[in-house]
């Protein structure tokens, strides 16, 4: 197990980043710095906490319950 002081700090170099809680913490990330951090744009989101087209803007391939997954175009 990996401790991290942050959101970004845990994020660093993942293959895919998974939201599992609706605090308000993970639903204010900052997806610029996010996706600086990250090794693969990836994002599920368990919780539906995003809008799967501000999430493509961002160049994430977003995957939330319920809806269609929406990919980032090359």
């Amino acid at each position: 197990m990996r401790y991290a002081t942050d959101i970004y700090e845990a994020a660093t170099d993942a293959d895919a980043v998974l939201i599992l809680t609706d605090w308000k913490e993970f639903a204010a990330i900052d997806l610029v710095r996010l996706h600086k951090a990250v090794r693969f744009p990836i994002v599920i989101d368990g919780r539906n906490l995003y809008k799967p087209q501000e999430m493509v803007k961002h160049g994430f391939t977003y995957v939330s319950v319920g809806r269609p997954a929406n990919y980032q175009a090359d």
